[in-house]
């Protein structure tokens, strides 16, 4: 059974699970932020996924991204599986803006934790919910 990092489940939302990842919303209202965790226990890189998870998870990589421009129209989406702190394989989505408050810097370590309201993040997580159901209805 896979199990989720659990610094991973205290700092996100449950979004929905997708073919080979599970999406989380990560609990920060100042920039739209999906993580990609793919449900395989003890993997801590891409690399150590099989080729054809590989492609499956840039394919939901790029879902995302794409999610992520349509929703927002960001000035810039940051990708990154970085894990020196949380070492389970998980892909950062980051949809940055000129306007956000650590631009032009990198998130890690610049901003401020803000929590979404209640309301806010069952809006927001009904929105991305039924975006990628498309995801996961066009993988079937």
């Amino acid at each position: 059974m896979f199990e989720l990092d659990s610094r991973l489940n205290n700092d996100c939302h449950f979004i929905c699970d997708l073919p080979l990842s599970r999406a989380l919303l990560l609990d920060n209202e100042q920039v739209p932020w999906i993580i990609l965790v793919p449900r395989i226990n003890n993997i801590k890189e891409a690399i150590d996924l099989s080729s054809e998870q590989q492609l499956q998870l840039h394919h939901e990589s790029a879902f995302v991204s794409n999610l992520l421009r349509e929703l927002f129209s960001p000035d810039k989406l940051n990708v990154a599986a970085i894990g020196n702190l949380v070492p389970q394989l998980h892909v950062h989505h980051i949809a940055r803006f000129k306007t956000d408050p650590c631009w032009p810097a990198p998130v890690w370590g610049n901003i401020q934790p803000s929590a979404y309201t209640d309301k806010a993040a069952e809006a927001l997580l009904l929105q991305l919910r039924s975006k990628l159901s498309r995801f996961t209805l066009s993988a079937n």
